[in-house]
């Protein structure tokens, strides 16, 4: 006989799939799911676009990889992905001289040409190049300076400079051919833990007659997980500690470190970083936030969100659950397939905010697609901290299903959504795929 329930359950299922994994219009993390790319080095280039260079994260042990992938955007809502661009190892080894893993990169084009720099494990750096911002990179060459992060700048007068380091940063001219460093114009202490807060993962870049020394952080509990700012009004220093730009910490219960770029693009300028995924250090996501400057030329420090460049999630559209841009307790963002995300290891009032949802109109209802395990209940607030709705999640067998609560008190307007889980104590109740209003 057919099951009209059934069939209704099924058809939503297939229809809050299809709209998650067929959408293009993404917000953070930018990152497509099941891809980790960190330490995000934001470049527009003469095709007008913008390109993601990064480390690449394969697992919860080690960080980074043998190889690059590149993202790049036309309005930094979509987003393409060009895998293996650039490889330490065969089948596609383009370094003949190390075999090492691959830390975070930088690349610049000059002249027609582009330029890749990257840094590795055994603590080396390199130079390849290419002939399209996103195509192969070939014949890596060492360069004669250890370390790690290299960031590259060009200055109005057409000079180059190389940055890297990490506690204490080094710059230098670079040579008119990108490849070599004119090792008499080294200097070192740029900036440094002591004054600056200095960590690692250099960034520079020029407004309004200001050089931005940009890089990641201590912060006040001593984690590396800030992108700060110093400035001066020469490419080599001094410079005068600014502040902070951006802080993942709460991201991920076990988030360590950050790194940045900052990037003008259409009028709009912007902070790109990484977050912290699968409750460890060594799996990241890049992500992106609008930034402002004040007219004294200083960054006011920005939140972090799950809209990122786009507008605020459209609450009444299915929304990832590892779009969250806050966790507190043992939740995680963990992988549940070849292009999936959710959120996992949920316990006992753990949990998750979302910054920002458009409610475009009153919502009575709330659908979560959850698998149970200990069961539980999820609350929901918004700003006002009010509980809006409580679902009940029954015991289940960890298989997915469609859960809904009745919705009061949401009004018409831009909010947070904060989730908040209960149940049993030292168990895990369930996993978050995605939620939607009615």
């Amino acid at each position: 006989m057919f099951d009209i329930m059934k069939f209704s359950f099924f058809f939503t299922y297939l229809c809050f799939t299809f709209i998650s994994a067929s959408r293009l219009f993404a917000q953070n993390p930018i990152s497509p799911f099941g891809v980790y790319i960190a330490d995000p080095s934001a470049r527009v280039m003469p095709d007008g676009k913008l390109y993601i260079y990064g480390s690449k994260d394969e697992n919860r042990k080690d960080y980074c990889s043998k190889g690059y992938h590149v993202l790049s955007s036309f309005d930094l809502k979509h987003w393409n992905i060009k895998k293996e661009v650039f490889s330490s190892c065969k089948p596609n080894d383009n370094i003949n001289y190390s075999d090492a893993v691959l830390y975070a990169p930088d690349c610049i084009e000059r002249n027609g040409k582009y330029f890749l720099y990257y840094c590795m494990s055994d603590n080396s750096e390199g130079v390849a190049s290419g002939d399209k911002p996103d195509k192969f990179y070939k014949d890596g060459l060492k360069l004669p300076v250890d370390g790690i992060d290299p960031a590259v700048f060009i200055d109005d007068d057409g000079q180059a400079y190389y940055y890297w380091g990490q506690f204490s940063a080094c710059g230098a001219k670079l040579n008119n051919d990108m490849r070599s460093i004119d090792t008499t114009t080294i200097k070192r202490g740029l900036v440094t833990e002591e004054e600056h807060r200095f960590h690692e993962g250099s960034w520079m870049f020029k407004r309004n007659g200001i050089y931005y020394y940009v890089y990641a952080a201590l912060n006040k509990r001593g984690e590396a997980t800030a992108i700060d700012y110093s400035t001066s009004h020469s490419p080599l220093g001094p410079f005068t500690y600014g502040g902070t730009i951006i802080d993942n910490f709460g991201c991920d219960p076990c988030v360590w470190n950050n790194h940045g770029s900052v990037a003008e693009y259409n009028g709009q300028w912007y902070i790109f970083y990484h977050r912290a995924t699968h409750g460890c250090q060594s799996m990241r996501k890049a992500c992106v936030e609008k930034i402002y400057f004040r007219e004294d030329g200083s960054i006011p420090q920005v939140e972090m969100t799950s809209q990122g460049a786009a507008d605020p999630l459209d609450a009444f559209h299915p929304i990832e659950a590892a779009r969250a841009c806050n966790l507190t307790g043992k939740v995680r963002i963990v992988r549940s397939g070849i292009d999936r995300e959710e959120l996992a290891k949920i316990e006992h009032y753990d949990r998750a905010i979302y910054k920002y949802l458009n409610f475009k109109r009153i919502p009575t209802s709330i659908h979560v697609k959850v698998a149970s395990q200990a069961g539980g209940k999820i609350l929901v607030l918004t700003d006002s901290y009010v509980v809006h709705a409580i679902i009940d999640i029954p015991a289940g067998n960890n298989e997915y299903r469609e859960f809904t609560a009745e919705v009061s008190g949401i009004k018409v307007g831009i909010s947070q959504l904060k989730f908040r889980f209960e149940g049993a104590e030292d168990k895990d109740l369930m996993r978050l795929d995605s939620f939607y209003f009615r």
